[in-house]
């Protein structure tokens, strides 16, 4: 059997699965944490590549593999390899006034034609911007600027710091893909080329794309070399593979996720996780000007416009938390109330927004009376209310014109039952749920198996269940009537 592996480096840990290269079947897989905060060193993600390695047998017998990781996280590394400070993850939104600054800078619009997207505090440009700002020494000492993907494949192939890497710090050998590119705000996914242009804005200094010539490129910051899809990044160093395992070129999460459920035009995905992202397969490079959708790249040589919620799984941990349930009482909770919860409604901004773009913001219960002040009515809300959010996603897309044919509900959490049965009621779409899996990282192997045979792979996904249609637009107007009065506020 031909074996290939795909990695999963999110927020919260590290997946690694260990698939038949011919049918995409999973024949092993690994987990290991990550620490929570929105802010981390890029060290604990590699002791925990390492300890799911060892929770899914190794890689012996694979023949490749490839790195999807968590999109936006800025990791500064000087000329010897070294980290600088903590990455900044994609939800840190301590950068929200360099966001408004650059987007002023260079006007909404014109941002959207150069890169698909406007700066919001998510984004890796905007993060670089708060650095120069706030943290001048260490801004000088910059060397590379590369997104956890990019640094996981680099120290896979044997580079980092000379005292804890095989090759050493080789900045010249760093790698990204499109996809993940496509997210710092300072690439055009229409060109395909950088827009150097706009990171010296943001950064103030001068930046060059990595290759074998760097070494003369002077005091200009180095940003990874950008791969095209089914492109090889090298090999993973003996030292932690054995001979001969290629590396495919990594992604982004949501790329490698589309890849892992093979999602086709007039597919919308609904991703459920840490984030919620809502997110389609297109021909066609995109740019919103609103910032409401950004245009990104993805890993097949198509685009991916996406929509982002800061708030998805988490909303339902708060709640349970807050009612002293688990996930399956929740849901049991959640389906004795009516839809529209009796007129509760949870706005869900407990970290703020990134869609709409509401940094400040903060969560908000409304609609509590004597009556319908009830452990299931608000159980249902939060359930309601993170749809809601991702809900409007789907609005924005289809407002550019995107079509949308069905809907794919990926997640640990889509596993509720309540979740699947409010799906169909706030989503004006069929809800189909695929089987559960680690779909970023099976979108990673995808990619493996690319670089390996030369043949994007097509990999059957078998769906777990479809809910029957119950669209009640009552529920997301209700919604839509509490979210403005907070965005009112929170503006």
């Amino acid at each position: 059997m031909n074996l290939v592996a795909g990695i999963d480096s999110s927020t919260q840990s590290c997946k690694v699965v260990v698939l038949d290269a011919d049918t995409g079947a999973l024949v092993r897989e690994g987990r290991a944490g990550h620490p929570d905060g929105t802010e981390v060193h890029p060290d604990h993600w590699w002791r925990a590549l390492s300890a799911a390695f060892d929770d899914a047998g190794g890689l012996a017998g694979v023949s490749a593999v490839s790195v999807g990781g968590q999109q936006h996280g800025m990791v500064l590394l000087d000329a010897d390899g070294n980290v600088l400070r903590p990455a900044l993850l994609w939800n840190d939104t301590r950068s929200a006034e360099a966001a408004a600054a650059l987007t002023d800078e260079v006007g909404a619009s014109d941002y959207a034609k150069r890169t698909g997207l406007v700066p919001v505090a998510s984004f890796t440009v905007t993060k670089i911007r708060w650095v120069r700002d706030h943290e001048p020494d260490i801004a000088r000492r910059v060397a590379a600027v590369v997104l956890p993907h990019d640094w996981l494949t680099w120290r896979l192939r044997g580079y980092g710091p000379a005292d804890a890497s095989p090759l050493g710090p080789d900045l010249g050998q760093l790698t990204t893909d499109r996809s993940d590119a496509s997210g710092t705000g300072y690439w055009n996914p229409a060109t395909g080329e950088y827009e150097l242009e706009l990171f010296r804005l943001a950064f103030g200094r001068d930046a060059v794309e990595a290759g074998d010539d760097v070494a003369g490129s002077g005091d200009a910051v180095i940003l990874p070399r950008v791969l095209e899809p089914g492109d090889s990044a090298g090999s993973v160093h003996p030292s932690i593979a054995g001979e001969g395992v290629l590396l495919g070129a990594g992604a982004g999460d949501n790329a490698a996720a589309a890849l892992g459920l093979g999602a086709r035009a007039g597919d919308v995905v609904v991703s459920v996780g840490t984030s919620g992202t809502v997110f389609a397969v297109s021909s066609e490079p995109l740019g919103d000007p609103s910032g409401t959708v950004a245009g990104f790249a993805d890993a097949s040589g198509l685009f991916l416009p996406i929509a982002v919620t800061l708030n998805a799984a988490r909303v339902l941990t708060s709640i349970a938390g807050l009612l002293g349930v688990d996930f399956d009482e929740l849901s049991r909770l959640a389906l004795e109330a009516e839809p529209g919860a009796g007129g509760v409604v949870l706005v869900p901004y407990f970290e703020g927004e990134r869609t709409p773009n509401l940094p400040q913001a903060t969560a908000s219960f409304s609609g509590l009376s004597i009556a319908s002040t009830t452990r299931s009515n608000v159980a249902r809300a939060a359930i309601e209310g993170m749809l809601c959010g991702l809900a409007g996603g789907l609005d924005a897309l289809r407002a550019l014109g995107h079509p949308a044919e069905r809907l794919l509900l990926i997640g640990g959490a889509v596993q509720n039952p309540a979740v699947q049965r409010i799906a169909a009621q706030v989503f004006d779409l069929p809800v189909l749920i695929p089987s559960p899996g680690e779909y970023v990282a099976r979108g990673a192997a995808v990619q493996a198996a690319w670089a390996l045979t030369g043949e994007l792979p097509k990999w059957d996904v078998a769906l777990d269940s479809t809910p029957e249609p119950d669209f009640r637009p009552a529920i997301a107007e209700q919604y839509q009537a509490e979210q403005r009065k907070v965005a009112r506020a929170a503006g």
